[in-house]
């Protein structure tokens, strides 16, 4: 015992958590931790390929995709940092032999709800002890907050935390030692969980990614209004005709026809080329519909000042738009407004007010979720890396909302030089929300990420690839933003190692 003690104090743990009894290295043997504010529920080791999906969760295929994972051990635990909280959490750490030394925490998407085991596995599979959590809530909407101000303090902010913590001393305690480094790793939600714990909690890890962060906006329901009457509404299947129109007037502009668009906020695309001039069809738009895509295209205004809401979506974007043009909004900001803004669960969306409903959407009391602080200096100032990356097509988290956080985190650093050292954005042609789309999409994140804190190595372009039917039919590099890929000039345009990234 009194060895335990000795390496206990050496590791720094603190005197919250006790010393370690001589079989530390068991994995049953963790259930007997004690962490301030949780408790352990399981502790289990699971033989290669043993894993399944917990019963009623989503992503349950008819074959198991978890055949391919080595033996780890598999804890589970409910944190309770407030007398309403009810977080779940499961840490899965690999072999001793298999364990690269760190540590990668993944983040959530949606209103979450549901442990993320899809992203676990894969940095399982990588050598990496990982955790993820649900949040502090089940099921895939908001009304989990409605009346539960500390629940959605656990969704927005503080599960996140509590885990990485709980999670780092399950570490110690099994291996005897502390990760080499802590890395996060998540989009939508999750990239916006990333930001959250760059900016509140600097300290937690080395480096994180942070994809498509979806911070809470008005656009969803600005779309909505613009096609609720049904005489503007813009039916699915003229989607095509109006990316096909975007695609003709600015694909080109980058010097080569590849079906995509490079830079969007450089495309000058009109949508009146498509004004129906006779009978509709699925071709053209009509007077009403093209008033409606010319307002998707526009950033949402307070209508009585003309101040913008958020950044618009882009042209590129429009296979996407039944996220949030259908016949309902997006779900997600539907039930921002309905439990957090208005806590109405019979709220209509119709009757929102571009003006005052606006202002209370944007309260800080309606957005404890959102991570829009650019002023990240304590994370850069242990030597922390942020790796930032968006989809150009996404049609949930506009590119010019990523691009504007961006633009105010090298504001803060005092400039361009000084912020490359620490945060870095890459862009995807033709990619929509967290992947997907008709560009490459398909990319490295944690690797480049490693050999930048690790090796000095800061990446100046993602390598992306595309696939048809499960053959890479495209490649094409990411380029640090402002940076963008340039065609030689020669070569297949299929291959990124005929472009080179070069200014804008």
């Amino acid at each position: 015992m009194r060895n335990a003690i000795i390496i206990t104090c050496a590791l720094g743990l603190g005197s919250w958590l006790p010393a370690r009894p001589a079989s530390a290295g068991s994995c049953e043997n963790l259930t007997s931790i004690v962490l301030p504010n949780a408790k352990i529920t399981g502790a289990q080791t699971v033989a290669p390929g043993a894993f399944s999906l917990p019963p009623r969760q989503p992503g349950v295929a008819a074959s198991n995709p978890f055949k391919d994972l080595p033996a780890f051990c598999r804890v589970s635990a409910t944190l309770a940092p407030s007398s309403d909280s009810n977080i779940k959490v499961e840490v899965w750490l690999p072999d001793g032999a298999n364990w690269n030394g760190k540590f990668q925490a993944v983040g959530n998407g949606g209103w979450a709800g549901v442990i993320s085991y899809g992203a676990m596995a894969e940095a399982l599979r990588a050598g990496y002890a990982t955790a993820s959590t649900d949040t502090g809530h089940t099921g895939s909407g908001g009304e989990f907050a409605f009346g539960h101000p500390e629940k959605l303090i656990d969704f927005s902010w503080r599960s996140e935390h509590e885990m990485t913590m709980k999670a780092k001393a399950i570490i110690e305690r099994f291996y005897v030692r502390s990760p080499k480094f802590s890395y996060w790793n998540g989009c939508s939600t999750g990239g916006r969980q990333a930001l959250q714990e760059a900016q509140r909690f600097p300290d937690d890890f080395d480096g994180i990614i942070a994809g498509d962060p979806a911070n809470r906006t008005a656009i969803a329901l600005w779309i909505a209004h613009a096609v609720k009457d049904p005489a503007a509404y813009i039916p699915p299947e003229k989607y095509r005709a109006i990316h096909e129109a975007a695609l003709a007037a600015c694909d080109a502009n980058d010097g080569v026809k590849d079906g995509l668009i490079s830079d969007p906020l450089k495309c000058a695309f009109d949508p009146a080329v498509l004004l129906c001039k006779g009978a509709d069809s699925p071709s053209c738009l009509t007077a009403p519909q093209l008033e409606a895509a010319k307002k998707i295209y526009a950033p949402p205004v307070n209508v009585r000042t003309g101040a913008r809401l958020s950044a618009p979506l882009l042209p590129g974007t429009e296979l996407g738009w039944g996220d949030d043009a259908g016949k309902q909004p997006n779900a997600n900001i539907l039930d921002q407004y309905r439990y957090i803004v208005f806590k109405d669960p019979t709220w209509d969306w119709r009757t929102f007010n571009f003006d005052s409903d606006a202002t209370k959407g944007d309260l800080p009391e309606s957005l404890p979720m959102n991570a829009t602080n650019p002023d990240m200096e304590r994370f850069f100032a242990h030597g922390g890396k942020l790796l930032l990356y968006q989809g150009w097509a996404d049609p949930r988290v506009p590119a010019g909302q990523t691009i504007d956080f961006y633009e105010n985190v090298v504001k803060v650093r005092g400039g361009v030089a000084k912020a490359s050292n620490s945060v870095r954005l890459f862009l995807a042609p033709g990619m929509g929300h967290c992947g997907g789309g008709e560009g490459p999409n398909v990319f490295d994140k944690i690797g480049p990420l490693e050999r930048w804190i690790e090796n000095g190595q800061a990446p100046d372009a993602l390598i992306a690839s595309h696939s048809t039917a499960g053959h890479i039919d495209r490649t094409r590099p990411l380029c640090a933003y402002p940076e963008v890929a340039k065609y030689k000039g020669s070569g297949s345009i299929d291959d990124a190692a005929n472009f080179v990234c070069t200014s804008r």
